[in-house]
């Protein structure tokens, strides 16, 4: 496998946070690792504050962000109802030749999806179509809260009744809101890995400072990276 692609059961999961932790994770274990964000909405892709830009201060990817946003939409909107708004069209073409280029320059590349797997990201296309096109692996971001096991579930067995080869599940706590308790993050993840065929490989807990010391340091210390590891049969 070259790659792997981020997807999440919803938007604001933290999808973004995930990627630059398991890049960076892979980059102390030896990987060369390439990063990508091929459609982002709310922020355009020079903005400092969007996920392109983030995932390319924190991993210190020299690509230009050309290379790692393909699309970039101001209005915070699912990719296909921004593009409709600017008159644009999301083609999967350009973002599968930026995805090749990266793959010739970098052992594993991440790929970050947009929203849920079911995201519309044309009149006919979803992110599970651009997951399928890029033919890797997939790893389902959850939040620990009450009403994950559900979400998480359709989002597994959407997974696979479309072709994709989930590989696992990482529990994220994307703001302070979101916080609960370790004994209902255990319960939602013990009934995750009862209620689906994928392991929880760890949870990540809310980080005040989202720094790339700060997020590596945190998802080495929570995260089971082994499986991931093999998937590039190197350790």
């Amino acid at each position: 496998m070259s790659g792997l692609f981020i997807t999440a059961t919803d938007t604001g999961v933290g999808k973004t946070v995930i990627t630059a932790g398991l890049a960076l994770s892979l980059q102390s274990a030896g990987f060369h690792v390439g990063v990508m964000k091929p459609v982002q909405s709310g922020h355009l892709r020079e903005d400092p504050a969007g996920d392109g830009m983030l995932l390319k201060r924190w991993t210190k990817t020299p690509e230009p962000i050309e290379q790692i946003v393909i699309y970039d939409f101001s209005q915070p909107l699912a990719p296909y109802l921004a593009s409709q708004k600017e008159g644009r069209t999301i083609e999967l073409m350009p973002i599968l030749h930026s995805f090749h280029q990266l793959q010739k320059k970098y052992d594993i590349v991440l790929v970050e999806g947009a929203g849920g797997l079911l995201t519309p990201m044309g009149r006919d296309w979803t992110i599970v179509d651009l997951a399928r096109a890029m033919a890797l692996p997939l790893l389902i971001i959850s939040r620990p809260s009450l009403g994950t096991v559900n979400h998480t579930a359709l989002t597994v067995y959407t997974a696979i009744s479309r072709g994709l080869k989930p590989c696992g599940v990482i529990m994220n706590t994307a703001s302070r809101e979101g916080i609960t308790t370790e004994e209902m993050q255990s319960d939602n993840a013990d009934l995750i890995e009862q209620f689906t065929p994928l392991p929880v490989l760890g949870k990540m807990p809310w980080l005040p400072s989202l720094t790339a010391q700060a997020i590596a340091q945190t998802f080495q210390q929570q995260i089971d990276l082994e499986p991931i590891r093999k998937l590039f049969n190197r350790r």
